[in-house]
């Protein structure tokens, strides 16, 4: 759902998706590519949230802010599921791992991985190429060409997922039965699961 508050209306791009399931809120700037998951709220009430072209913001995730706050994420920042993102600047093709957090002021680098249910803390900037975990967050290494080949490689699939989804999602009554017929699954993953995960995923 899309909503107007205090004269405000979200700006979002023709080519990005919003599950009707999510709820995009007042001053909302969405570019293009974008894939707004469902159960994702994205609340710019009391502030500014920019999301550039090609973000991804997965099922549950939560954007807002303290007043006067902008939140920026920065083109092809892929936010993964139940993360939560406070006020805070996601870096140019940066990762945020499931569950994470990213609180007030805190600065992401570009092409960054932060871990699952890591704590980024106010204030806190990560440089660029930088892998973080843990609560409060620690970065314990730098990001290689492999992981970031990886991580683009992925953060592609929700790229083109706007457009499947404005093509093919709709609403329908489910089967009783498997049809005889069903159609195979695409392999959209085979060119990401052909570049050698053992080197490129982020937990080698």
């Amino acid at each position: 759902m899309i909503y107007e508050f205090n004269g405000y209306k979200p700006v979002i791009h023709e080519s990005a998706f919003v599950h009707p399931q999510a709820a995009v809120t007042g001053n909302v700037i969405i570019g293009k590519d974008v894939y707004i998951g469902p159960g994702a709220a994205i609340r710019g009430d009391w502030g500014q949230i920019i999301i550039e072209d090609g973000c991804n913001v997965q099922e549950n995730c939560t954007i807002h802010m303290f007043p006067g706050t902008t939140v920026l994420l920065k083109e092809a920042a892929h936010v993964g599921h139940g993360a939560i993102i406070h006020g805070g600047t996601i870096g140019k093709n940066a990762l945020i791992g499931m569950n994470a957090i990213i609180m007030d002021n805190a600065v992401i680098g570009d092409n960054c991985i932060i871990g699952a249910l890591c704590l980024v803390p106010a204030n806190m900037v990560i440089p660029e190429r930088k892998m973080a975990v843990g609560n409060p967050a620690n970065i314990i290494k730098d990001v290689t060409d492999a992981m970031i080949e990886w991580k683009t490689a992925g953060t592609k699939l929700y790229q083109q997922l706007p457009a499947d989804c404005h093509a093919t999602l709709k609403q329908c009554e489910p089967l009783r039965e498997v049809e005889v017929n069903r159609p195979k699954q695409q392999d959209i993953y085979k060119t990401w699961k052909s570049s050698n995960p053992k080197s490129n995923n982020p937990k080698s």
